[in-house]
């Protein structure tokens, strides 16, 4: 199961890796401007979040409450839980920093958890829902 979770997530990165690195969301009707970024899928617009952040939302598709950290106020390294309660189901990483995301609130490694590039990915469905993240320092 974790192989071909690691080559979903290699397929994502490498599509995710071309999209562009604005803080403007591109859509599948709006190619970005170099013509080498790969559009959204039809109907999905990515989440908007500035460079610097991680960003996730609580529905699928970036929609809903919108969380949104930058490294200023946040630890590296450290587990940073969601607020009691709080899920995210899309996500984007902009922090120019690996982050993994943790299906549990304490950033256990026993429930899902991947790591996503910060050199620009989006996500905009999460194969479980997000409860906890933790920047890395490289």
């Amino acid at each position: 199961m974790n192989t071909i979770r690691t080559t979903a997530l290699a397929a994502t990165l490498a599509v995710t890796a071309l999209l562009p690195q604005t803080a403007e969301p591109a859509t599948a009707a709006e190619p970005a401007a170099t013509g080498a970024a790969a559009p959204a899928p039809a109907g999905v617009q990515l989440g908007a979040c500035a460079v610097g952040e991680f960003c996730l939302w609580h529905k699928p598709d970036f929609k809903g409450k919108r969380y949104a950290h930058e490294l200023a106020g946040t630890e590296i390294e450290s587990c940073v839980p969601l607020p009691p309660g709080a899920d995210a189901q899309a996500l984007a990483n902009r922090t120019g920093r690996p982050v993994t995301t943790y299906q549990s609130a304490q950033c256990a490694e026993t429930g899902e958890f991947d790591t996503y590039p910060g050199s620009g990915s989006w996500v905009p469905r999460s194969p479980y829902k997000v409860r906890a993240f933790k920047v890395w320092e490289s």
